[in-house]
């Protein structure tokens, strides 16, 4: 296994399209941060006794978790698509080792990255919200610290499901468009589900699991925790299924 660590390590590493990906997700999304908080003041007239300057700054998880997702799903088919995963497969004839190898470089990555983006939006979106005299907030506020490293945990999250959406679908285009419909379409499509489907939105990537960026409690998602637990546990199924179609199936 710590070889193939260190196989996928130099693989990531060694592609520019992986540098290229993490350059796009800081310059967007502390782009996006600086937009937002120069619009705190229109932002805090609307939200009123509601308003939360933390999730104000964090917003640029947004669009950061479409990107971290396409960062997830190169690692995987990236060599789907030039075919040199049969030379990968071929060197390591374990397969699980293989995709356990990615699941874990996409971790630490989507991780260190994830909570540097969070940290970065946070102390630079602040300083530009207080400058419009509207309330902002410190890392020692209650629950502006926990916010944060959520934020991080929420992007590692999504990267997770993207390496698993890539495995099963062994192709970029499939995998970015499942990955957009899970977190973008459907929530914004909930309105049209029956009523009993209504409890799965809890644990929604868009939804019950991005609740946890807040420090403003939503009546909607009391537990937001708890929802980006089940986020998790839902992600974690996906991976599993993921295993099991690399094992089984032909290159």
């Amino acid at each position: 296994m710590n070889r193939a660590l260190q196989s996928e390590w130099v693989k990531f590493r060694s592609l520019r399209s992986s540098w290229l990906t993490l350059a796009c997700l800081f310059f967007v999304g502390l782009g996006i941060t600086a937009l937002s908080s120069r619009n705190a003041a229109a932002a805090y007239a609307d939200a009123g006794a509601s308003w939360d300057p933390t999730a104000h700054s964090l917003t640029t998880y947004i669009v950061a978790q479409l990107i971290v997702g396409v960062l997830g799903t190169l690692i995987v088919t990236s060599e789907y698509a030039t075919g040199l995963i049969r030379s990968t497969l071929a060197v390591t004839p374990r397969r699980h080792r293989v995709l356990g190898a990615k699941v874990v470089i996409a971790v630490l990555v989507a991780v260190v990255a994830g909570q540097v983006l969070m940290f970065a939006a946070f102390l630079i979106g602040q300083p530009l919200i207080a400058g419009q005299d509207v309330p902002d907030a410190r890392l020692g506020d209650p629950g502006v610290l926990r916010a944060v490293l959520a934020g991080g945990v929420y992007l590692a999250l999504i990267a997770l499901l993207a390496v698993g959406l890539g495995a099963i679908m062994r192709a970029t285009a499939g995998a970015l468009t499942a990955l957009v419909g899970i977190v973008f379409l459907v929530p914004a499509l909930a309105g049209i589900f029956p009523t009993w489907m209504q409890d799965l939105f809890a644990i929604w990537p868009t939804l019950g699991g991005a609740a946890a960026l807040s420090t403003v409690a939503d009546p909607d998602f009391p537990h937001p925790w708890w929802n980006l637990a089940g986020m998790g546990a839902a992600i974690v199924g996906v991976l599993a299924v993921a295993f099991v179609v690399v094992r089984r199936r032909d290159v």
